[in-house]
């Protein structure tokens, strides 16, 4: 455990840093469900000040904003693109953030994929896997 201790404290540090100065979030795979996660997360993001931008090619609208189909739609260049979409969708939706301008792609709770996190990290990004965005927030920025 001593290990990996330092990297643990770093993460806090980058996640916090990441919360923090972000404006806007992208959430990939927001559904339009009020009982799915996606959804509760991105309206506690909203809660919370962010820009929130619903990403799914199914839905017009979510929580009465213009949901689009995918990153390359979305109007501006978004901080963090928060991932609800299975690991084996996760490196194409890395190649979107990079080439959407993004500043982080966050891979929510139960989601890492080593090439995702590779097509992030070398495009320049910030890349986060296996955490809530949600839970991480209540626990870094009090």
């Amino acid at each position: 455990a001593l290990a990996t201790e330092p990297e643990i404290i770093l993460l806090d540090e980058t996640m916090a840093g990441l919360l923090r100065e972000a404006r806007s979030i992208a959430v990939v795979g927001c559904s339009p469900d009020p009982e799915r996660t996606s959804y509760q997360i991105a309206q506690f993001l909203i809660d919370r000040g962010y820009r929130v931008y619903p990403v799914n090619p199914g839905a017009e609208t979510i929580f009465g904003l213009e949901a689009y189909p995918d990153l390359a739609s979305v109007p501006e260049p978004v901080d963090i693109v928060d991932v609800f979409r299975r690991p084996e969708h996760t490196p194409d939706i890395a190649r979107q953030a990079v080439a959407a301008g993004a500043r982080a792609l966050w891979l929510q709770q139960g989601i890492v994929n080593e090439d995702a996190w590779k097509v992030a990290t070398e495009g320049g990004l910030a890349c986060v896997m296996d955490r809530c965005i949600a839970v991480m927030h209540r626990l870094l920025l009090r």
